[in-house]
């Protein structure tokens, strides 16, 4: 490398006003990490704020008392089993918007801890139609089961708070919670020994069938599309936004990606425009 040119103390002059230049500047900001909580501001204020939120949990609830009636109508159905629906709880018959809303506030991820918090708080209010429906149902001799995936140390607050809203069947007998494992498919062939389970509602595919939850979102779809027909007959989908094993299936089943990894798997998933033309 050739030398420097300049005479000894014009080069040490120049070395030391450059140091000193950039000594004054100010030092960078750390990149802003992602903020997962801010993510679900939209879906939370929708799921919250939105008419159109409330239209279609009505409808899922409308649609599935039509159903019921029409399983209860049909030839043979007084000689099957007792009548049985199987609901999941959250985001199902129970809002825990507030829990999602706290997050954001606070900026924090979901951790069992605070979910815990909240579930003891036993403060969740009915899904819109929730109640009626299950009030109708119970009136004509169904049998609510409540399979869902909290915890059984969370049983007895899940539990009284189905009692304080008023939703019928709320007792250890009906309520079927999380032990070893998030399938569902061992409490529901459990219900099904002894009753004849006339169908089943839930916020996510797991609610319905365990061979809907695949590692990616691709092989969710294809096997919603599989078993399209049952949806609006046995199996009544609740929208929900927030949160799934749609998510999961987002970051390829690892939930321990960073926050940046999650966001970026997000992104990565968006089908773009392409954008006007010049």
């Amino acid at each position: 490398m050739p030398r420097s040119s300049l005479p000894p103390i014009l080069l040490s002059l120049a070395l030391t006003g450059g140091l000193a230049a950039c000594a004054q500047q100010p030092a960078q900001p750390p990149a802003p990490r992602a903020s997962l909580a801010d993510e679900l501001v939209m879906a939370t204020v929708w799921m919250q704020s939105s008419g159109e939120y409330a239209a279609l949990s009505h409808q899922a609830f409308n649609l599935a008392r039509m159903n019921l009636d029409r399983a209860l109508a049909a030839p043979g159905s007084q000689t099957q089993r007792p009548p049985a629906i199987i609901v999941d709880v959250d985001e199902t018959v129970l809002d825990n918007s507030p829990y999602e809303a706290w997050l954001i506030a606070n900026d924090e991820n979901y951790a069992s801890d605070s979910w815990h918090q909240w579930v003891e708080k036993a403060s969740a209010v009915p899904m819109p139609g929730a109640k009626s429906f299950l009030d109708y149902a119970a009136s004509r001799g169904v049998e609510i089961f409540y399979v869902t995936n909290r915890r059984d140390n969370e049983t007895e607050a899940t539990l009284r708070n189905l009692r304080q809203v008023g939703f019928p069947d709320a007792d250890g007998e009906h309520f079927l919670p999380r032990t070893d494992s998030s399938d569902k498919t061992a409490r529901r062939l459990r219900v099904a020994q002894s009753h004849w389970v006339v169908l089943l509602m839930g916020d996510n595919l797991g609610d319905f069938s365990q061979g809907f939850d695949r590692e990616s979102a691709a092989a969710r779809r294809a096997a919603v599309n599989a078993q399209a027909d049952a949806f609006g007959s046995r199996y009544i989908v609740l929208p929900n936004p927030a949160y799934g094993a749609w998510e999961e299936a987002i970051y390829g089943g690892d939930w321990s990606l960073s926050d940046e990894q999650k966001s970026r798997a997000r992104r990565n998933h968006l089908e773009v425009w392409g954008g006007p033309t010049p």
